[in-house]
């Protein structure tokens, strides 16, 4: 039973704890890394390692989607960002850059970027963004926002989307609107013939309602990084080594509520090294959603500056845009090395993968029942 703890008279909290809190313990066996398997599987795609990209247009150009997937990982492209939107997203994105470099308003980033986004989405441009990934002949992975997914899915689809992400901040299996109908997310899975993957979840209770909709996937977490003040704006916040692990004890439940039926954990948030994509797998996710450990590669559209989708709300934006020194390190040495950074912020999966290797696992599910432990 997880602790609960009084925090004032009537008033309980539950505990929860974060990636930091904990540490992965070694068994009584190692092997070599090149016995390691880092490859995973969602749905019938098959991907080198547990790789998916957060959909930030800082991070994720149609031309990164096509190298990340290359690299044996899924680039997911926003269908609501920058590149659906205006038809010159470099120059657009120099515009932000100088914004945030020169400006002597600490909001000029941010008023910039929810006025681009006040654009209308047009068709054309979204469908040849999705199409360079398409005639790559990789996987077509896209993100839409629930307010938005029921208007913009059949366009996707006609586009080539192969795997959906329907994310948000926070994301329930019903989202209401005042305004016009509910997405019911179970309905709208099953009418489409794609799996969807859906988030960001931070308890049992709704990574199970969204696993019962006929997910393929749950997003834990909503992109926790420097850069997301989610927990000042909103005050909600997830301690992701616990959210990870309850939805992970809620794919299991699942599984056996089904017979059968696996759904994929995946983390996002809370990411920057590698130690900490070891201990999100060994919590029990499946695959992590890189966003800001992305800016260190020199490929990044925004030149080495993050922020999260939710930067642009027109109204009670949830990110601010953070600069990082950067590397002169290309996506390939990002996320394989070799690396002459101590600390862990390059060569990711070599990092997962030695990590696998030091603890005796060959596989990523095998290695979800490594050994954890807290720190004092």
């Amino acid at each position: 039973m997880r602790d609960q703890v009084e925090i004032g008279m009537g008033r309980t909290a539950m505990r929860g704890y974060d990636l930091d809190d904990v540490e992965i313990v070694p068994s009584r066996r190692t092997r070599s890394s090149q016995d390691v398997s880092l490859a995973w599987q969602l749905d019938a795609y098959k991907f080198d390692i547990p790789l998916v990209t957060h959909p930030t247009d800082a991070t994720v150009s149609p031309a990164t989607a096509v190298r990340i997937g290359q690299l044996g990982g899924l680039g997911v492209l926003n269908a609501e960002g920058l590149w659906a939107r205006h038809s010159n997203v470099e120059a657009k994105l120099a515009e932000i850059v100088r914004a945030a470099e020169e400006s002597t308003d600490p909001e000029a980033p941010i008023k910039l970027l929810q006025e681009l986004h006040a654009a209308p989405i047009q068709r054309d441009l979204l469908v040849e963004s999705l199409k360079q990934v398409k005639d790559a002949g990789l996987t077509v992975a896209a993100r839409v926002s629930p307010q938005h997914a029921e208007e913009l899915t059949p366009l996707l689809l006609e586009a080539g989307v192969e795997v959906l992400f329907v994310q948000g901040t926070i994301i329930s299996a019903e989202h209401v609107s005042r305004d016009g109908e509910p997405l019911n997310l179970k309905n709208f899975i099953n009418e489409l013939d794609v799996p969807v993957v859906a988030g960001g979840v931070g308890d049992y209770r709704t990574a199970m309602h969204l696993m019962r909709t006929g997910a393929a996937g749950v997003i834990v977490g909503f992109g926790q990084s420097r850069a997301s003040t989610t927990t000042q704006v909103l005050g909600i916040g997830v301690p992701m080594a616990t959210a990870i692990a309850d939805a992970a004890a809620a794919r299991r439940d699942y599984l056996d509520e089904t017979g059968g039926r696996y759904v994929h954990v995946i983390a996002d948030g809370s990411l920057s090294y590698s130690g900490d994509i070891a201990k999100a797998i060994a919590c029990g996710a499946d695959a992590v959603m890189l966003g800001e450990p992305m800016t260190e590669s020199s490929e990044a559209p925004a030149q080495g500056y993050y922020w999260t989708p939710a930067a642009a709300h027109p109204n009670l934006p949830r990110s601010e845009m953070v600069g990082f020194a950067g590397s002169d390190a290309d996506l390939e040495r990002l996320l394989f090395g070799p690396s002459s950074d101590p600390y862990g912020t390059l060569n990711l999966f070599g990092g997962l993968r030695r990590a696998m290797a030091k603890t005796g696992y060959s596989d990523l599910k095998e290695f979800q029942k490594v050994g954890l432990q807290l720190r004092a």
